[in-house]
């Protein structure tokens, strides 16, 4: 995971993922094609080395919930972008059989599609861009991401930090430094109820 929120001393205290309130000062939603070059920019100026412009073009199109920008006041001030896997993803991705860079469309969950894993693959962005992803976790409870645990690779002190504030802990896999989420619903017993209870009234696309 990518992670570069330059001039932000907002990071999250530590809290849980899931239980992030939205933020009132950051806008946060999925990413439309009018923005998709300053993610792009963004992305560029702040991680070494990446150029995500047919990139992000070739995800969007692919899936629209795949990328999600962070805006205040109308300004886009960052992005976070995910794969989201299928069951065979899951597996490639848990058997280092998977190029995260340029992944295959057969791992990648369809639009139409309930997803098996989220791996965050990058998060971009300056000010108080981090604070938009109270919004992002909210979108990532509807029905089709609610059986999805969360992975990221940490690539940085800054990445390694954000994922312990936001309740990831390493996980044993064939794939590298593989930090793992599990969705508090997922945990037995205490979160069956909730489960149950969320798969019937949250949907924040409706």
């Amino acid at each position: 995971m990518q992670i570069a929120t330059r001039g932000s001393g907002d990071y999250p205290a530590r809290h849980e993922l899931d239980w992030l309130p939205p933020s009132s000062a950051v806008d946060a939603g999925p990413a439309r094609l009018d923005e998709l070059d300053q993610l792009a920019a963004i992305a560029k100026r702040e991680i070494p080395g990446v150029n995500a412009s047919a990139g992000l073009a070739q995800c969007l199109s692919a899936d629209p919930e795949s990328i999600f920008s962070f805006r205040r006041a109308g300004k886009v001030l960052g992005g976070i972008a995910f794969l989201h896997l299928n069951d065979s993803g899951h597996d490639a991705l848990l058997l280092d059989a998977i190029d995260l860079k340029h992944p295959e469309s057969r791992y990648l969950a369809r639009a139409d599609e309930s997803v098996a894993a989220i791996y965050v693959w990058a998060l971009a962005g300056y000010g108080r861009a981090v604070l938009g992803l109270g919004s992002v976790a909210a979108h990532l409870r509807s029905s089709r991401f609610m059986d999805a645990d969360y992975y990221a690779q940490p690539s940085s002190k800054d990445g390694r930090e954000l994922l312990i504030a936001l309740g990831f802990r390493p996980t044993q896999s064939f794939q590298p430094d593989l930090w793992w989420y599990q969705r508090p619903w997922h945990r037995q017993p205490a979160f069956g109820a909730f489960k149950l209870a969320t798969e019937r009234t949250i949907d924040v696309r409706h």
